[in-house]
């Protein structure tokens, strides 16, 4: 669903960003250039005396020298890097002495969108044939003749991270590559478990020691292994932990894992996979690194050429502190272990048309201080979540006005499998629209705090690797409220195997939130009430999802526990006890919270389920007890709402659609997902 429509807000913000990139003062960047030069020039002169500046530091130098000398001239300063490859071997970072202001901000863009690149990685071009008899025995047969090494020491590189997550990783031509592992795709399984403990949870039987056994014999070729892993959903589909192997007992058939042991235990039939051993490369892409050597092996995909291998050292790329009206604009981020861009604090932090791809953590985090933006950028490949926005103050309910907009998020979640979202928002009064996101194992969307709105985005294919998720997240607190979740478009989210998950998704009593005028088509479990109170359903379309609403009543059941915790007296940890409900601002903005606790605080009280059309699939997952609390009315289920090409997909209404005449309102669907703009990286 795209579209060509413009927010007037985002218009006067952009029409303002680019007006003041017009800047009176021009510094310049370049592969080519020299720190000790002006940086007033784009090019080298002929004599070689003077040119653009060659390195980040030197640019802000330049800049602290210019504000404290001349301070900003009217449309501020603008920062301008050649195309070119500019290796970060530490953070980058921008402090409050190099703030900008509103009307004349401090910009750094690349002079052609997309072709100025930040590194975290070094270049391993010194790969030589294997040898080692020891090593060549310990190969595959089929690598063996194909597996080249380099020497990472010899580079100077000598910290690896852990296997863990958060270590180096390698890239063949900007792609990531995979760090060895059995089976090449999907998952081994747990046969049983060895030591009956009686662990269960919810009555599901498992065990709390690591020590299972496994089907068939490939854990031979692991026997002398020195750092094997595994990684597994050991018990819940959505809590995956890495985990050394500790002992490999052939005879016994069974694996056991080093300790701690995971938190919730481990149970038969759940999977895993193993990886990290140079044993198990056994096809193209496939890497391991001996950490105690210090030697890296890979099997190319192709013939190779210089520049084409890199591994990442850098953890964070830039960082923006207590910094204000700085704009980062058509940069690329590339090959970071941790997170690329952080700002924290400051205000009116601009980050537009700027590319995130191949990291091995999360692409950007914004958080505290108030009116950052992240808009039109790409973000793939990435080994964490898409971007996180957090801020406001919930005691106050103050909003810190952040922005997540028109960004295309995909293939992410890529080692960090669980809870690292396309995007994430928190604390209060935060946006998050208009954008893509897709392809994912876990969620889409995650929120949780205060007063966001969630609008105009579109989102498939997530949640592909769990089925207890949601493409669109909260939950467990009943003081995160006035949330609204309206005008998006969901479309085939079926779970792990296909075996289902959820939409929009107001886990364990979460209270208190509008689903308003969204489109889900092929959406198991589409609008998801887990027990919470004063939620509203109105005015959407589900189109084959199977069901389309549940609604239950779990904290009068097997949840109470939750709630018990939450009401009880003097708790410190309870999502009552630590905000002052019962006063102004929350009394005010959320009058219906004053009085929980005497209005049976368990019961799904005050959702209203109405103005919704429903087509195929079925619309009623709603729990016997939780439906006895419900208003339910006006809704269009099972009768043909006069679509105006349903096998199209295109689901807006005819005006004879008998829709109209129980009150359904037009859902701007033109308006959904990215649009195109000037400060959109491509």
């Amino acid at each position: 669903m795209k579209r060509r429509y413009l927010p007037l807000s985002v218009t006067l913000l952009l029409v303002l960003a680019s007006f003041s990139a017009q800047a009176l003062t021009t510094l310049y960047i370049s592969p080519a250039g020299k720190d000790a030069w002006s940086g007033q020039v784009p090019l080298p002169n002929a004599e070689g005396t003077d040119g653009p500046l060659a390195t980040l530091v030197g640019a802000r130098t330049k800049v602290r020298e210019i504000k404290a000398s001349d301070g900003l001239r009217d449309g501020g300063i603008r920062v301008e890097l050649a195309p070119g490859v500019y290796r970060l071997t530490e953070p980058f970072t921008l402090e409050a002495e190099d703030s900008g202001t509103p009307e004349n901000p401090v910009v750094y863009a690349a002079s052609t969108k997309g072709q100025a690149v930040f590194s975290g990685g070094v270049a391993v071009d010194t790969f030589s044939p294997v040898t080692d008899a020891a090593v060549l025995d310990r190969l595959d047969a089929a690598a063996r003749a194909n597996v080249v090494q380099a020497d990472l020491k010899a580079l100077g590189i000598t910290d690896f991270g852990s296997p863990a997550g958060g270590g180096m990783e390698l890239y063949f031509r900007g792609k990531p590559m995979t760090l060895a592992r059995w089976p090449n795709e999907g998952f081994a399984t747990i046969q049983s478990i060895v030591v009956d403990d009686g662990h269960q949870i919810h009555g599901i039987k498992g065990s709390k020691t690591g020590l299972f056994t496994y089907e068939g014999d490939r854990p031979a070729r692991w026997v002398g292994e020195q750092d094997g892993w595994l990684h597994g959903y050991w018990f819940w589909d959505w809590s995956d932990e890495r985990q050394k192997i500790a002992e490999i007992d052939l005879e016994k058939s069974q694996l056991r894992l080093e300790e701690p042991y995971h938190t919730y235990g481990y149970r038969p039939k759940q999977w895993y996979y193993a990886y990290n051993m140079l044993s198990e490369i056994d096809q193209p892409g496939e890497w391991y690194v001996d950490r105690e050597a210090g030697i890296l092996y890979f099997w190319p995909p192709e013939a190779t050429q210089p520049g084409d291998i890199s591994v990442s050292i850098v953890s964070n790329l830039v960082a923006v502190k207590n910094a204000a009206h700085i704009t980062l604009h058509g940069l690329v981020f590339e090959l970071s272990r941790g997170c690329m861009l952080q700002v924290e604090g400051g205000a009116g932090v601009r980050v537009a048309a700027c590319t995130f791809r191949s990291g091995g953590g999360d692409a950007v985090s914004v958080s505290g201080e108030r009116a950052h933006i992240v808009f039109g950028c790409d973000i793939y490949q990435m080994g964490g979540g898409g971007i996180s926005l957090s801020g406001g103050n919930r005691e106050t309910l103050t909003p810190a006005g952040h922005t997540a907009e028109n960004n295309h998020i995909y293939d992410y979640g890529r080692w960090y499998r669980m809870y690292r979202s396309g995007i994430s928002v928190h604390g209060v009064g935060n946006r998050v629209a208009h954008n893509h996101i897709h392809n994912a194992p876990h969620m889409g969307i995650g929120f949780g705090g205060n007063d966001h709105i969630i609008e105009f985005n579109e989102l498939h294919h997530v949640c592909l690797e769990s089925n207890d998720a949601g493409a669109m997240y909260c939950g467990r607190n009943w003081t995160m409220r006035g949330n609204v979740v309206r005008h998006n478009y969901l479309h085939e989210i079926l779970g792990f195997r296909e075996k289902g998950c959820v939409g929009v998704y107001l886990d364990d009593m979460f209270s208190s939130a509008d689903i308003i005028g969204n489109v889900f088509y092929k959406v198991t479990r589409a609008a998801f009430i887990g027990g919470g109170r004063d939620c509203s359903v109105v005015n959407n379309i589900f189109v084959d999802c199977n069901p389309a609403l549940h609604v239950d009543a779990r904290a009068l059941g097997w949840a109470h526990y939750h709630a018990d915790m939450w009401i009880e007296e003097g708790n410190t940890k309870g999502t009552l006890s630590d905000i002052r409900y019962k006063e102004p601002p929350y009394s005010e903005r959320y009058p219906k919270l004053v009085g929980i606790l005497e209005d049976e605080p368990k019961a799904p009280k005050g959702n209203l389920i109405a103005r919704n059309i429903c087509v195929g699939g079925r619309w009623d997952g709603m729990e016997p007890l939780a439906k006895e609390y419900l208003t339910l009315e006006n809704n269009l289920v099972e009768e043909d709402p006069h679509f105006v090409d349903q096998a199209r997909r295109d689901f807006r209404l005819k005006d004879d659609s008998p829709a109209f005449d129980m009150g359904f309102e037009s859902i701007p669907m033109d308006r959904i997902g990215l649009y195109e703009h000037p400060d959109r990286a491509r």
